[in-house]
């Protein structure tokens, strides 16, 4: 007993000096632009540490049953195998997480990192519990040809679960949208910015705050459609005119195709398009159609409202105003109506 003792007072000692020396290792690391050592000092201090007291304490277990039971100890050695493994697996797992959080804070395509993380855990993974199985002394090649035919199995009964991996496979590598895009479906009411995609379903974020969880096979069966991918946004307005400005109609659209193609936030690359486009019924139509540079829709609603005040201000600057819906009625004679008309006219009603 007193060899068991001293094993776990050795184990307080190593594991002091061990929170000791990762301390140390830390402050130098934070003192380099690598993340390298940095994911790797935080990966392994958690799990060596639970290490430095589960490996000593299995050993002294053994001294245990070996001294107060004539139960074989022998077991214990494929527990410290599994310990080891397990130790392994959780270091890769946690170095894999901290580079993908390090990696994405400075990447573009932070959609990519993900998804190759997650395979890379699903390696770490998979490799890990064959080496667990391998230990319990289960055969692998047994193991796996039961995959084979359970995965069969499976497969059939977990149709929709495959589907939506694909799914999310061809998501990844398709790339119509990333993290953070604006997205919307014209076959679908989805609208919103993604915030997760994983392996079954993709999280939207909806412009009233509401989340959506969207399967991800729905993504190979509808149209989507990334406002975050456009390159401008565009300013199509219809502008009104009353008939008895048609003299000056020639040049307020001049004016105002002026004024478009000097605007410093108006791209003047794209179509830019200002003409007397329709003869309404109570007005004379002028066409704008326009883009700016800007792709915000914040920032854009400020621009379209500056450069519908300029034109208020260039219909007024020639003496011309804006129409509106009016309604001419004739009325034929009446006795009543015939005070104040010659015979056969007829009284007219502007509304």
């Amino acid at each position: 007993m007193s060899n068991a003792g001293l094993l776990l007072l050795l184990s307080a000692g190593l594991w002091a000096a061990w929170l000791l020396i990762t301390r140390r290792l830390s402050t130098a690391a934070e003192k380099t632009r690598l993340f390298w050592d940095d994911a790797l000092i935080d990966a392994i201090r958690r799990p060596v540490s639970w290490l430095i007291w589960l490996w000593p304490a299995a050993f002294s277990l053994g001294i245990v049953i070996d001294n107060t039971s004539d139960y074989s100890s022998a077991f214990l050695i494929s527990i410290r195998h599994l310990m080891l493994i397990w130790t392994f697996t959780w270091v890769l797992l946690r170095l894999i997480t901290n580079a993908e959080n390090a990696i994405c804070l400075t990447a573009k395509d932070a959609t990519s990192i993900n998804v190759v993380s997650k395979v890379l855990r699903l390696v770490v993974l998979v490799v890990g519990g064959l080496a667990l199985m391998q230990n319990l002394g289960l055969s692998l090649s047994g193991v796996l040809t039961f995959g084979g035919v359970g995965g069969l199995i499976v497969g059939m009964a977990a149709k929709d679960l495959l589907a939506n991996f694909f799914g999310a496979i061809m998501i990844y590598f398709d790339k119509p949208f990333k993290l953070g895009d604006w997205i919307r479906s014209p076959d679908r009411e989805i609208e919103g910015v993604v915030e997760k995609i994983g392996f079954r379903m993709t999280v939207i974020r909806t412009f009233d705050k509401r989340p959506l969880y969207i399967p991800n096979s729905v993504f190979s069966s509808i149209v989507v459609e990334n406002p975050s991918r456009m390159l401008n946004r565009r300013i199509k307005q219809t502008v009104g005119l009353r008939y008895q400005d048609a003299a000056v109609i020639s040049h307020v659209v001049d004016d105002i195709k002026a004024m478009l193609s000097v605007h410093p936030d108006i791209d003047t690359r794209q179509t830019l398009i200002v003409s007397f486009d329709n003869y309404g019924p109570s007005s004379l139509d002028i066409l704008i159609y326009t883009f700016t540079k800007t792709t915000g829709w914040v920032e854009y609603k400020a621009i379209q409202q500056a450069v519908m005040l300029e034109v208020v201000k260039i219909v007024h600057r020639h003496g011309a105003d804006f129409a509106f819906p009016t309604t001419t009625i004739r009325m034929a004679n009446t006795p009543q109506s015939q005070r104040g008309h010659e015979p056969g006219q007829s009284a007219q009603l502007t509304a």
